[in-house]
């Protein structure tokens, strides 16, 4: 049998396998047929549809790239090149493959649509909104190209803007996956929990088995203070998949907030077990091994979080570092918590609360100068944040100061004149005040009598 002629039987086998969805056995014939040609794109191309629908688009992207080498100019290769990019996560990578799908064929909307989700992620939302605009000036409107802005004005929260762009989207193709649950996720976020409920409803009934969506309506539903309903949801999605880590995680949160420690416990060590880069699964036992008094584990979770951050510091955002912060204050470890929030004022430099941490952090390592030099940092941007009063004063008082504890006891108290410790800091100071007073007027009376009664004596 000729090369050539048994290489287009492997390929059209592997077709028939392809649709029947036998991706490793539609992979094999592929292989055979680039074994006896291998220098047809369009098979390398085929290779890569099908590594991509079996999940491996590490070896897609290969493929892809193996097909544009023999094509370099193909859209179709060029474009399959972005979105496996996309799919990596390789977001500058992506914009170039797209760029060059652009050029290769301006006429096409797919790269732009594609391009307005690639910069969207990456941050550069203006250039994302130009080729959205740019997408528009095609024959007809794209649904994909309104769902992929609306995540650019979501991360933006432009929370209206994005409601009308989804319900554009949904206009467009009604069937486009998640677009209700897009939606209910804007409402949700805009307070009106009710509506959103509504919307992910809707998805479920076109798509029962989404987990994406039954897990953001659970927390919606915890959100919503109606527990057993998002317990329900989050043990679906254990129906569907029993080794998922974040349902697992979501049901020890419920059991968290439902002051069952030892079932959050339970979860929580299962999650870890599944995930063990899970990015809050080591703080939340910590927490729990906190309020159970044993914080030599806690000290040993949050130690393994501080290495985490060293490693790999993108994977923290801000409320994380805060979170991770405020528990190594509670477990004692004050040096530790005051390098966490001056990395967290690296990205929120003006920020009230970090600044506040900072100064606490300090304060308990016995850096008092440096902790009120932070708390004075924090009430020029928020003059009125009673707590960095109340620790302002305090160490005032350490440093008797006085006249400035004064000065800042009656900033607070005018802010909350009944809070009681405000007001036992201020008879504190008033009584210190006293006995210096009296101390003073007796050390000077000494001198004074000492003196009269050498001037006694050299007569």
């Amino acid at each position: 049998m000729n090369d050539w002629f048994e290489a287009e039987q492997h390929v059209e086998r592997a077709h028939e396998l392809y649709e029947a969805g036998a991706w490793d056995e539609a992979e094999s014939e592929l292989r055979r047929a680039l074994s006896l040609n291998p220098y047809k794109a369009e098979w390398h191309f085929n290779l890569g549809l099908t590594l991509e629908a079996a999940g491996r688009f590490e070896e897609a992207l290969a493929a892809f790239g193996d097909a544009q080498a023999l094509e370099p100019a193909d859209f179709q290769i060029l474009l399959l090149l972005g979105v496996s990019c996309l799919r990596l996560d390789r977001l500058d990578q992506a914009i170039d493959w797209f760029d060059k799908a652009r050029t290769a064929d301006p006429a096409r909307v797919e790269s732009y649509v594609y391009l307005i989700e690639a910069c969207a992620r990456r941050g550069d939302h203006e250039r994302a909104e130009e080729m959205f605009y740019t997408s528009l000036q095609f024959e007809g409107e794209h649904a994909l190209a309104y769902a992929n802005i609306a995540e650019s004005l979501m991360d933006r929260a432009e929370y209206k803007r994005a409601i009308h762009c989804l319900k554009q989207a949904a206009s467009l193709d009604p069937q486009l996956p998640r677009v209700h649950a897009r939606l209910a996720s804007a409402f949700s976020e805009t307070g009106r929990p009710e509506r959103a409920r509504q919307l992910y409803l809707r998805e479920l009934r076109e798509a029962p088995g989404d987990i994406e969506t039954l897990l953001d309506l659970g927390c919606l539903l915890i959100d919503m203070n109606r527990l057993a309903e998002a317990s329900e949801k989050f043990r679906r999605v254990l129906e569907i998949e029993s080794d998922h880590p974040e349902a697992h995680f979501q049901l020890g949160e419920l059991s968290l907030r439902q002051h069952r420690l030892k079932e959050a416990a339970a979860s929580f060590r299962l999650v870890l077990r599944l995930d063990p880069e899970h990015p809050e699964v080591r703080r939340r036992l910590a927490h729990i091994s906190v309020k159970l008094g044993e914080l030599g584990e806690a000290r040993k979770l949050l130690r393994r979080e501080l290495k985490l951050l060293g490693e790999t510091p993108d994977v923290f955002e801000a409320r994380d570092l805060e979170d991770l912060g405020e528990l190594l204050l509670d477990v004692r470890l004050p040096r530790d918590a005051a390098r966490v929030f001056l990395t967290l004022l690296e990205t929120k430099p003006d920020d009230p609360h970090a600044l506040h941490l900072l100064s606490v952090s300090y304060f308990r390592m016995g850096e008092r100068f440096k902790g009120m030099d932070a708390c004075r940092r924090a009430l020029r941007h928020n003059p009125r944040m009673l707590s960095a009063l109340h620790n302002m004063a305090l160490a005032c008082v350490h440093e008797r100061q006085w006249g400035k504890a004064r000065f800042y006891l009656k900033q607070a108290l005018e802010i909350d004149p009944e809070d009681h410790a405000l007001r036992r800091l201020k008879l504190t100071v008033r009584i210190h005040r006293a006995i210096e007073s009296m101390s003073w007027v007796g050390s000077h009376w000494r001198r004074r009598v000492k003196a009269r009664r050498s001037q006694d004596r050299s007569y």
